[in-house]
């Protein structure tokens, strides 16, 4: 425990905290359609992250997703009001927010490239957002956009 190790080594200042995980279903409503209510099917994905999940849950499947090992470092920080996850120095960016307007863009991906620039992720960036949080379509197509005209080019909504 890290009592004990504080008491046998009263040097050592390293992180003495540590997870557990269980293995659970995924985050995700997986899409299966009532044929005889299709309009009701369709409705029930518009946010397809189960409700009872929260932001870590997601995070870490999406780390196991990727190929990542659990134990790798995540921080976090606001950005322009937005919670955003970096995970593995720039390797996996994650914001989960339920509101990005099509005025927050611009500053939101220029502060997660300065970010980035200070992490220098080796294998590239995967950056996610929450499918639901634009308010349509052009508003996602921008971020996008604007993300590949910084050669930041995998960029995903879920």
């Amino acid at each position: 425990t890290a009592k004990k190790i504080n008491t046998e080594y009263p040097e050592f200042k390293g992180d003495l905290g540590f997870r557990v995980f269980k293995l659970d279903s995924s985050n995700f409503h997986v899409w299966q359609p009532d044929r005889d209510e299709i309009e009701t099917s369709l409705l029930n994905c518009v946010e397809h992250i189960k409700q009872e999940r929260n932001d870590d849950d997601i995070i870490f499947e999406l780390i196991l997703k990727l190929g990542l090992d659990i134990s790798v470092p995540i921080e976090r920080r606001s950005i322009e009001g937005k919670v955003v996850h970096s995970i593995h120095q720039g390797t996996l960016i994650v914001c989960l927010e339920k509101k990005i307007g099509p005025t927050e863009i611009e500053p939101l991906v220029n502060s997660i490239r300065s970010w980035l620039a200070d992490q220098m992720p080796e294998d590239g960036t995967t950056v996610v957002f929450r499918d639901s949080a634009f308010s349509d379509d052009v508003v996602k197509t921008n971020l996008t956009a604007t993300f590949e005209q910084y050669r930041i080019e995998n960029v995903w909504s879920i």
